[in-house]
């Protein structure tokens, strides 16, 4: 056996996943929350077989052609993520029959086609002649020359059409599950006390006497099918078409991209299941999936709550008190810097920013970058308005943020409708920063704010992603928000701005080199006996030559102290070290999203926020921001909510080398839920004005 250097990026990522079916395993938590954990394991690992593992696919038929650093072939990669998956797909099995045992207590049942009463059984019937049948047409894929591609993300029953006495030749059919066009969950009539709930493939089961009656059918079965395709989309090099006209070509492409997966009921007949197999030209080879009757649990996200008696309530972000009874936002943001943490503090302080702004009439520009939106965006309709009321806005939207295309393709359209200066991007480079940079006339003084973010500006995911917002009017940073802009404004002399900035660090051109000087510099006062120490906040570590120095400072003799939310390629325990890496992951009601680096640098700390993970693709191939925090107070704020994370003893789980997901013991110590306490740091927290 090959004894790894790193972790394999994708193995990590599935420890990551896991951590999340923990959460739904987790008999403490809400039993709605554990219906929404079960929904978003489902859709994480929907995505990581749309990339990743298409990826390795990939690579595969790419052969020794395949640029690759990697510890492993991917063939032995994949072989290992299928071994994974079936054995998450059977927890995932069992997590979800212990919830029915919930759910069965609460009087809450998932009923099937098999389990109705009369009055249900008339309710169905109706329900499906007024609302599916014109949402449905089976295909008799039998009778079809060229197999039908089948839609990703789509839900399909694969039907048996069978005489009893076998007097007629059986067929099989398929009809796409209409859930785009209605809700899944039904909710049926019941009894006083009860809630009956049927999935909206179920009641088409039960109904397939009534869709197949124009045949002399009267046996039939159905089971769910759900295809899972390669998601990348290639841009053709042709120097005549425009990157909006490859982002187009290439999301049509991704329709009929490569099956990389077949998910399917475990019941199926094995004659049906080979058939499908063969059409969609797939092998034994490729991820096949067994698995319950019940596939798509990314929907079960938005489980009805109307049926629980009782309900979880999340706490209610709250306005920074700086901000609470602030006359002005802009005139706060002026007089000092102010820190927002996301989802605690309320992301309409960002929305109210950009109103106020819209129709301030001193204010005359707006810049700012956006990369994932809410599905109808206060911030796009601050930003028209503020077109509307004379300002001159640029909006640098990422076409290519991924599943993100077509909505930010709309979106551009909407807003050059409405006048604004859209900027779509950078040739071979994802722009990532999450920035933004107002400007005011005052007299004959122009007076310059804004913000930098680690997060989205998306008021939807800003409920329930962990980011940081450094509100801010300090002239050296705003001068390097102002120089990224002009980068990405002017195409012909970029990399001249985005090298230039004196005190945000910038990716692609510094950001390594940065990384690199200040390990070095705690390396050295290690080696000089003197004290050093690094702590990271990030999503993914995954670059090898920034691991490769971790490894060489703790060697040294670095305290190195890491929250890594999902992939961690970084092996934590090492022989013959003085100071033992702490390494953990924190999973629990919010997405811990935020970036942040601290390194000691001899007494007179560093402290960062940034948009980038320590990731190849972050570092090398994106623009990204990363912010140092020069207010004292805020940089005291950011040590002291770390501290509450490292201190977490119900949430964390310990980044081993082996990746199982300890959690950390509390044992006779004080319970530290990292969220809760958070929480109530930030809501009694006291600002002197």
């Amino acid at each position: 056996m090959i004894k790894r250097k790193t972790i394999v990026r994708d193995l990590s990522w599935l420890s990551f996943n896991e951590r999340v079916l923990q959460e739904a395993a987790d008999e403490t938590v809400p039993i709605k929350e554990r219906i929404r954990f079960l929904g978003i394991f489902s859709n994480n690992l929907d995505e990581f077989f749309r990339v990743r593992v298409a990826t390795l696919k990939r690579m595969v038929q790419l052969g020794d052609k395949a640029k690759m650093h990697l510890e492993a072939t991917p063939e032995k990669i994949i072989e290992e993520i299928q071994e994974k998956v079936l054995k998450l797909q059977s927890d995932f099995d069992a997590i979800w029959k212990n919830i029915l045992r919930e759910l069965k207590k609460e009087k809450i049942f998932i009923t099937n086609e098999k389990k109705l009463t009369a009055k249900q059984k008339q309710f169905i019937f109706q329900y499906f002649n007024e609302e599916i049948r014109s949402n449905i047409v089976p295909l008799m894929i039998e009778s079809i020359q060229e197999f039908p591609v089948l839609n990703d993300k789509s839900l399909y029953l694969a039907c048996t059409l069978a005489k009893k006495d076998n007097s007629i030749p059986g067929k099989f059919a398929l009809i796409s599950v209409p859930t785009r066009q209605l809700q899944r969950f039904v909710i049926l009539p019941s009894k006083e006390g009860e809630q009956n709930i049927m999935l909206l493939e179920d009641i088409i089961k039960f109904c397939l006497p009534n869709i197949f009656s124009y045949f002399n059918y009267d046996e039939f079965t159905a089971h769910i099918i759900k295809i899972t395709r390669d998601a990348e989309i290639d841009l053709d090099n042709d120097v005549s078409t425009s990157l909006i006209q490859k982002i187009e070509k290439g999301l049509k492409n991704r329709k009929k991209g490569k099956p990389v997966r077949l998910v399917f009921d475990k019941e199926i007949p094995s004659p049906l299941l080979n058939y499908l197999v063969k059409r969609l030209g797939l092998s034994k080879k490729d991820n096949l999936t067994p698995g319950g009757s019940i596939h798509n649990f990314k929907d079960f996200m938005n489980f009805p709550e109307s049926v629980f008696r009782r309900t979880s309530k999340r706490k209610k972000s709250f306005t920074h008190p700086l901000l609470q009874n602030a006359h002005s936002v802009s005139q706060a943001i002026i007089e000092r810097d102010i820190m927002l943490h996301f989802p605690y503090h309320s992301f309409s302080s960002i929305i109210d920013l950009l109103r106020e702004s819209a129709i301030d009439p001193d204010v005359f520009s707006i810049k700012i970058t956006c990369y994932r939106l809410a599905n109808r965006s206060k911030v796009i309709n601050a930003l028209t308005n503020a077109v509307r009321n004379g300002k001159k806005v640029t909006v640098v939207i990422e076409l290519r943020a991924r599943f993100d295309e077509e909505a930010n393709l709309e979106w551009k359209k909407e807003l050059e409708d409405a006048g604004v200066n859209v900027l779509i991007g950078v040739p071979n480079m994802k722009i990532h920063a999450k920035l933004c940079i107002i400007k005011k006339k005052k007299g004959n003084k122009v007076i310059q704010y804004g913000f930098v973010s680690t997060g989205n500006l998306n008021e939807k995911t800003a409920l329930v992603y962990s980011d940081h917002c450094l509100l801010t009017s300090n002239k050296l940073i705003i001068a390097d928000i102002e120089r990224i802009f002009n980068y990405l404004e002017n195409p012909r002399i970029r990399k001249h701005f985005l090298s230039s900035c004196n005190t945000i660090i910038t990716s692609p051109y510094r950001m390594r080199n940065a990384c690199i000087a200040l390990i070095e510099k705690e390396i050295k006062n290690a080696r000089d006996k003197k004290k050093a120490s690094i702590t990271l906040k990030l999503n993914s570590l995954s670059d090898e030559p920034l691991i490769k120095k971790l490894h060489e400072a703790a060697k040294a003799g670095v305290e190195i102290k890491m929250i890594i939310r999902g992939i961690c390629c970084m092996l934590t325990e090492i022989k013959k070290i003085k100071h033992p890496i702490k390494a953990i992951s924190i999973v629990d009601e919010y997405l811990e999203h935020a970036r942040i680096m601290i390194f000691h640098n001899s007494g007179k700390e560093k402290v960062f926020i940034s948009s980038a993970d320590w990731m190849t693709r972050n570092i090398d191939h994106r623009i990204e921001a990363t912010c140092p925090i020069l207010d004292d107070n805020i940089r005291q704020e950011l040590k002291y909510m770390l501290e509450i994370q490292f201190h977490d003893n119900i949430k964390a789980r310990i980044l081993n080398n082996e990746q199982n997901n300890i959690y950390i013991n509390p044992r006779n110590t004080k319970k530290v839920r990292s969220q809760v306490g958070t929480y109530n740091y930030l809501f009694s927290k006291k600002y002197t004005l």
